[in-house]
């Protein structure tokens, strides 16, 4: 979920319908939390690499959803999960002609419920940024991959975050479970990528 994120979508013709569609959802409500599009197209790129299950926690107006959809193999399921029934709502009738897609009302903690998945995305809870980390080994199969945005690029160690070390990305950085690096996506934009050990 990135501040800001809506506004940075400036050519709809220049993008797949369906984020399209997302980004004017978003727009209409008012909603500028989106993925960024630098964001989408690393989700789009990793969606392709799951063989069975994707999730995601933060739907938000199903920018980030519409990228890994378009992104995944044919028969791929995407689980996203939503706090807002309001936003909810919305996501379900834009993605109701889409195979294998599923929006959960819920908080976070409700994508246990539905993994473990092949890639994992962590954009509305679950992210140690507050209110808690997701576990990697109940939500991940073995060689699975966690996503996790909304970075501001390191350039120094240990990472720093209003001039303290960055707790959450340190979290997953060094988490016993898994191998992870940040990816610079825009100069005032980094994820962490992880993939779970065997």
């Amino acid at each position: 979920m990135s501040i800001g994120g809506t506004s940075g979508y400036t050519d709809l013709a220049a993008l797949p319908p369906l984020v399209a569609d997302a980004v004017r959802l978003a727009a209409d409500l008012g909603f500028d939390k989106s993925c960024r599009p630098e964001q989408g197209r690393l989700l789009h790129a990793l969606a392709a690499g799951a063989p069975q299950s994707i999730g995601e926690t933060g739907t938000g107006c199903g920018v980030g959803l519409a990228w890994l959809a378009g992104g995944r193999r044919d028969g791929v399921h995407i689980v996203s999960v939503e706090r807002d029934g309001r936003l909810v709502d919305h996501v379900r009738r834009l993605f109701a002609d889409v195979p294998d897609v599923e929006i959960v009302h819920g908080d976070w903690t409700s994508a246990y419920a539905h993994g473990p998945f092949d890639l994992l995305v962590l954009d509305g809870g679950g992210n140690a940024k507050g209110g808690g980390a997701a576990d990697p080994v109940r939500l991940l199969h073995p060689g699975g991959v966690l996503v996790v945005d909304d970075f501001t690029p390191a350039t120094k160690w240990p990472p720093t975050h209003s001039g303290r070390p960055d707790e959450a990305r340190l979290h997953w950085l060094r988490h016993p479970e898994l191998a992870a690096i940040e990816v610079r996506l825009a100069p005032d934009l980094a994820s962490v990528v992880a993939t779970r050990r065997w």
